[in-house]
């Protein structure tokens, strides 16, 4: 089964068996190796119940093409970005639906380098291919297994200076997701106090879904760093390449803030380096970085974006509010292991507790995180906020951003759902509330 929905503006995702199966996972395979002809082919998989067979038949389908194939295993979608990057392949693919529920399946694929295949760089190629079924003739590529464990931990590790880590108590969620898997022999390193929750991994969630962005799923990690008096807490989603925080007083740490905090260790030991973030920050982040004397460059929402200006731009660091961290060091890519490193590294080296690290940039920066609504004419209703606030700054690099002296939004529509997504902040708390409202009203009309 492969129902050509699958195929999504950065990866494929979809319900196994319904929408997507063994016999789609082959298609998939077969078709990467048509649309870019790579010579070395690296497949991993998460822990979804479904993923070792999907995993296979990806494989099969690949070296059914031509393709010689390095089996990872189980491992982390980060762990393929750097087997890409650092073995020098023409690309590869990893078998997870990240963070999406248990029924999920689905794929992320790269290019030689990491680059990631989406929308706009031959994901709707390999998706046309992969649906005719249509296959020229060649000869058969080998499949051997790669272990790449012990390189990644020892590139991971290199981020930080691991005698700057303190004796910190954290309690990690890995939420039955990859983190389980990659997080102990990285822990075996460190000196903190590790108190771990859900490392089992299991496809089926049985505590809740991978997915630290909805509050829902916060609740437990927020709980838990409170019950054990903790100096902070570390949720990871499915497949571990995000990572979100919670301070010791059970605060969500916001992913801007994050990426500010980040881009002010990165430029300690890179002074002048060039940051990216998102159209969707928080002022703080710009501000740090140029406080800081780093270079800040705003760029569009999606991974495949960042990613290409990472490389445009040569810059050593991104980070955007969705909690995605790119490094230069690590081929570009995003991981969920490198930022629980550094953050363990900069509460230890501050000697602060991370609530009073982050309170300077929760003073005056007041942001509403992002509000989804949906609506029936996208193109109209991004018209009439651009025309409702013409008198500020208006700029459309990724839907439509207004910046005025006290207060911005970015209003952006969704790549797969007819929904605009508003983020906006203001001074005060008063004026965010205000002017949420207003927008909001002016959205929902």
């Amino acid at each position: 089964m492969l129902d050509p929905t699958v195929f999504k503006a950065y990866d494929v995702r979809g319900i196994y068996p319904s929408q997507l199966d063994e016999e789609g996972a082959y298609a998939i395979g077969r078709a990467v190796v048509a649309q870019f002809e790579p010579k070395r082919f690296a497949v991993g998989r998460d822990m979804r119940l479904s993923s070792p067979s999907m995993a296979a038949a990806a494989m099969r389908g690949a070296a059914d093409g031509g393709a010689d194939v390095l089996d990872l295993g189980m491992v982390g979608t980060e762990m393929l970005y750097f087997a890409v990057g650092e073995l020098g392949l023409d690309g590869g693919l990893t078998v997870t639906a990240s963070h999406n529920p248990k029924e999920y399946t689905g794929m992320k694929i790269v290019r030689r380098s990491a680059l990631p295949v989406g929308g706009e760089s031959g994901l709707l190629d390999v998706r046309d291919l992969a649906m005719s079924g249509v296959w020229p003739r060649g000869h058969e590529g080998r499949v051997e297994s790669v272990d790449i464990w012990p390189h990644y931990v020892e590139r991971v590790m290199s981020f930080i200076d691991v005698s700057d880590v303190r004796p910190l108590k954290v309690v990690i969620d890995a939420a039955n997701g990859m983190a389980g898997a990659m997080l102990p022999p990285v822990l075996d390193r460190l000196p903190i106090e590790a108190v771990r929750c859900f490392f089992e991994p299991d496809g089926s969630f049985p505590n809740h879904e991978p997915n630290p962005l909805l509050p829902e799923n916060r609740e437990f990690i927020v709980r838990k760093t409170l019950e054990e008096s903790a100096d902070l807490g570390v949720a990871f989603d499915g497949d571990a390449d995000r990572c979100f925080f919670v301070d010791d007083t059970g605060a969500f740490v916001p992913g801007d803030f994050v990426t500010a905090l980040f881009a002010e260790s990165v430029l300690a030991k890179e002074p002048g380096a060039k940051i990216i973030y998102d159209v969707r920050a928080s002022r703080a982040v710009p501000e740090t970085i140029e406080r800081s004397g780093g270079v800040a460059l705003v760029n569009r929402v999606g991974h495949a974006f960042i990613k290409a200006r990472m490389r445009k731009d040569q810059a050593s660091f991104g980070g955007e509010v969705s909690g995605h961290y790119y490094f230069r060091d690590f081929s570009q890519a995003d991981t969920g292991v490198v930022p629980f490193l550094l953050m363990l590294e900069l509460v230890s080296r501050k000697g602060k507790k991370l609530s009073e690290i982050i309170a300077p940039l929760r003073d005056g920066h007041f942001i509403t995180g992002e509000l989804n609504t949906p609506v029936s004419d996208v193109a109209l209703k991004l018209q009439e906020i651009k025309e409702r606030y013409g008198d500020g700054k208006v700029s459309h690099l990724d839907g439509v951003s207004v910046d005025y002296p006290h207060w911005h939004f970015n209003v952006r529509p969704s790549n797969t759902e007819p929904l605009l997504r508003l983020n906006l902040e203001a001074t005060s708390e008063r004026l965010m509330e205000q002017k949420r409202d207003e927008v909001l009203a002016l959205i929902r009309a």
